[in-house]
């Protein structure tokens, strides 16, 4: 039997990696699926009965991605909520406790007392934007390939190759058309855009690998953000290591982007170039002052995204 459609129905979910605890408000109905495809439909089919208003969950990892498609699919109105808002929201109610259930109330909670704007984002937009980001790394490596052979073939040989990299050339453009009529078509996703490449050293490609591959930008701490990316400085000490610090893990895909969009950046971007020539010349290798770079890159960028504003260089 379905609910009573006057009321307002607010799904909180608590997103783990092997299970979502979730609770509807006010019909205080709580209930727990597995992470997984069948979990999910479970819970999709259990909270369509309802007729939600909204269904709010935290950005919080690609934990919660599978679910927001589920929800995508179903036409159920969701809410992908900045954690930071809700961390804030606990403190304003005084809720100090934590459990599963706790955090999935407290998410409903949220969403019934601050009822915020519904997410436009489309899921399958997001994995199609990344997987064509994707193939326009693999045809520029191809591409690069090519030009290299045109340097060392015979003159005979040439006009063997060169249609070849009008092809490559032709795709990559046809391939970067596509991911901009993408991002043009969501309104959250085109608000992104624009403030990601008001930094100077992000392109319209380095905006929609972030947008695409790094979804959370923006919901987490900074720290959180180079973690994610695979900048964030980890110790290694043990045996003869002691004391070194290396990058590891992250998304390899979005931080090749963004080291690529870093080279431009200390060309053309005073902040970055500044930082880059004091690292240089305190004596860091060349790549480890780019990553250093880069790592602060990303932490300006979650700011900027978080707090909605567009690039404006410190004064000096």
């Amino acid at each position: 039997m379905k609910t009573n459609t006057n009321q307002n129905i607010n799904v909180g979910v608590d997103t783990g990696k092997f299970q979502l605890d979730i609770y509807i408000r006010p019909l205080d109905i709580y209930f727990t699926v597995k992470n997984d495809e069948k979990g999910i439909a479970e819970a999709i089919k259990k909270i369509k009965i309802h007729s939600p208003n909204r269904i709010i969950i935290e950005a919080t990892g690609r934990l919660e991605m599978p679910f927001i498609i589920a929800c995508a699919k179903a036409n159920l109105p969701f809410v992908i909520a900045n954690p930071i808002h809700i961390k804030r929201f606990a403190g304003a109610i005084g809720q100090r406790a934590k459990t599963d259930k706790l955090d999935a109330q407290l998410i409903a909670h949220y969403g019934e007392a601050i009822k915020p704007t519904l997410s436009t984002l489309k899921p399958d937009i997001m994995q199609t934007m990344s997987d064509l980001v994707a193939r326009r790394n693999q045809l520029l490596v191809m591409q690069t390939m090519g030009k290299n052979r045109l340097q060392i073939l015979p003159k005979e040989l040439i006009s063997t190759i060169k249609p070849i990299l009008t092809a490559f050339k032709n795709q990559i453009e046809k391939i970067e058309n596509k991911i901009l009529k993408l991002i043009e078509s969501c309104p959250e996703y085109s608000a992104k855009n624009t403030i990601l490449q008001s930094m100077k050293g992000i392109g319209k490609i380095a905006a929609a690998s972030i947008i695409s591959n790094l979804p959370e930008l923006g919901y987490m701490s900074n720290k959180e953000a180079g973690a994610l990316v695979g900048v964030a400085p980890m110790n290694r000490e043990s045996g003869r290591y002691k004391g070194l610090r290396k990058i590891q893990g992250g998304r390899h895909q979005v931080r090749t982007v963004l080291y690529m969009a870093m080279m431009s950046a200390i060309q053309s971007n005073p902040v970055f170039k500044s930082t880059y020539q004091r690292l240089v010349a305190a004596g860091k290798p060349k790549k480890v002052a780019l990553i250093a770079c880069v790592r602060k890159m990303i932490v300006i960028l979650n700011s900027m995204l978080r707090d909605g504003v567009m690039w404006k260089a410190p004064k000096v």
